[in-house]
């Protein structure tokens, strides 16, 4: 059932969980509903929080996305159009109203190089678990 605060966010909704989904085949998706979405780099018994990978969530004033690779390397954001960076809360998280396709293309090319650099690079998590913080900082975007 979709709540007054958020009955036009279907479309936002789908089309940012479609770019998770699109990294999901041979992933593990954490949560899958109506107002969450979730994908993680390892199964549950290897799950830490340096492993997530992002997630989608329906809130009452925007929908959000957040991508644990743009939080453990923000250089990802390098040459990011400042529309996009406006929509940036915290350091991994970016809320939406409505479907922009210019910024949604800029955010897919964001994901798919945070992709490579993550979930592509084998020594890219015991490096990102050896910094000092990633385990807490993780864990408090996870949230």
């Amino acid at each position: 059932m979709t709540a007054p605060g958020d009955r036009n966010f279907d479309e936002v909704f789908d089309r940012l969980k479609g770019m998770l989904e699109a990294y999901a085949p041979g992933r593990h998706v954490s949560a899958d509903d109506d107002r969450h979405y979730g994908v993680d780099l390892a199964p549950a018994e290897e799950r830490s929080p340096t492993t997530w990978f992002g997630a989608v969530r329906r809130g009452k004033r925007y929908v959000s996305i957040y991508l644990m690779p743009v939080y453990a390397d923000p250089s990802l954001l390098e040459g990011a159009s400042p529309e996009l960076i406006r929509r940036r809360q915290g350091k991994s998280c970016f809320n939406f109203a409505a479907v922009g396709e210019r910024l949604f293309g800029e955010l897919e090319s964001v994901l798919r190089r945070g992709y490579e650099r993550t979930a592509g690079d084998r020594a890219w998590a015991p490096a990102a678990r050896a910094r000092p913080g990633a385990e807490r900082g993780a864990r408090a975007g996870a949230g």
